[in-house]
């Protein structure tokens, strides 16, 4: 096997660390949450709803190729997320720092390490040929080609994802034992690898710490180098360079160019340096203007748009609005509020001390009701003893 030195870090002897400067990792864009250190920390333990990604800066080149995953997850009991490895067409451009879940269309293969089925942890394999727009499925557990059971969280290790492309065969293996395998799918070449993680709420941390991708092919073109070598190596070519230069460079008499053959090798070596030193620029420039490409895409992302602005604006002139409208409805209900509360305060006592005066009972009645009812006892006890007194008497 032969390692793709540009689509690789965390390597055994190819660098002590990961990133020589600590700063950013050659060949390689982190962008979202993701954090550098003596690993990359694609999604912090705390807070939850972060997103990170790293990836390649160059494309794969190679019809048969090994790539290896190391990662780890950590996280509480009820934890949740979910780590993506990505081989697409599209790269970093397109999908970023995006989910199974949120990424759109895309073309090429992914790996999904989540807990779905809530059986422990689970890895499922994805393929798209860019038709298929996962964001808007109604079902994108179910566009899975493949998948394996795999309890990933808390193991106080490193996990090892390997995906292998031979010619005949796919397969993807897990810490050593096999998780799925086709001989029906053939991945393409230049596309590019990449790594994602979202966390939930709650959140799980996923660690990056070594991604390798080799090859295996013994006839293959060269590998496209679009960055300089290590920084020991520049280091050593740089004085090289600038000694070459300096003597090719050093102001000379006329009169040593006597013959035309003389002055036309003196033209001759200065145009060359001037050709490399124009190529250098241009790479440099080239540089730059990927890395200000993808720097004003993820911007692109994440400022919004100027519909969108117009769009909000007007939604919050249009709350404005309302509240205004409410607000002297909300006056005019007050102030009837207050006139019927002063009205009743005033109205009230008149209104009850009326009722009670001409509605009430007068006593006058009342004890004519009383006379009345006991002269009527008085009236019947007198004719009840006059008819017993003239009534006919029996004698025993």
């Amino acid at each position: 096997m032969r390692l793709l030195l540009s689509i690789l870090f965390g390597a055994a002897g190819a660098s002590a660390q990961i990133s020589p400067n600590n700063l950013a990792v050659p060949n390689f864009h982190i962008s979202g949450d993701g954090q550098l250190s003596d690993k990359i920390i694609l999604t912090p333990p705390y807070p939850g709803n972060r997103r990170g990604a790293i990836w390649a800066e160059s494309r794969n080149s190679r019809p048969e190729w090994q790539a290896n995953l190391d990662f780890r997850v950590n996280g509480p009991e009820r934890g949740g997320g979910n780590l993506q490895l990505w081989y697409t067409k599209e790269g970093q451009t397109s999908i970023g720092t995006s989910s199974i879940y949120t990424v759109g269309k895309f073309d090429g293969l992914v790996l999904v390490v989540d807990m779905y089925g809530g059986r422990g942890g689970k890895i499922r394999g994805f393929l798209n040929d860019g038709s298929t727009d996962y964001r808007h499925h109604h079902a994108v557990d179910s566009l899975a080609f493949g998948h394996c059971d795999y309890s990933y969280r808390n193991l106080g290790r490193p996990s090892q994802i390997e995906v292998k492309q031979e010619a005949n065969s796919f397969q993807v293996s897990v810490d050593g034992k096999r998780c799925l395998s086709s001989d029906k799918i053939k991945l393409p070449s230049d596309y590019y690898f990449g790594i994602s993680a979202a966390s939930a709420d709650t959140p799980d941390s996923f660690e990056i710490y070594k991604f390798i991708t080799a090859t295996s092919s013994s006839v293959a073109r060269e590998e496209p180098q679009r960055y300089q070598p290590p920084q020991q190596q520049q280091q050593q070519q740089q004085p090289n360079q600038q000694q070459q230069q300096q003597r090719m460079f050093q102001d000379t008499p006329a009169s040593q160019y006597a013959s035309q053959d003389a002055q036309f090798a003196d033209l001759h070596n200065k145009l060359q340096i001037m050709a490399h030193s124009l190529d250098d620029l241009f790479g440099e420039i080239h540089k730059l203007s990927f890395s200000s490409e993808g720097r004003h895409q993820e911007i692109s992302r994440n400022v919004m748009s100027a519909d969108q602005l117009n769009a909000m604006d007007q939604r919050i002139q249009g709350i404005e609005k309302t509240v205004k409208d409410y607000q002297g409805e909300f006056s005019r209900m007050h102030r009837i509020f207050e006139n019927s509360h002063s009205n009743m305060m005033q109205n009230l006592p008149a209104q009850m001390t009326e009722i009670i005066h001409t509605k009430s009972p007068r006593m006058g009645v009342f004890l004519f009701l009383i006379l009345a009812f006991q002269a009527l006892l008085a009236g019947s006890y007198v004719i009840y003893k006059r008819r017993r007194a003239s009534g006919p008497k029996k004698y025993l």
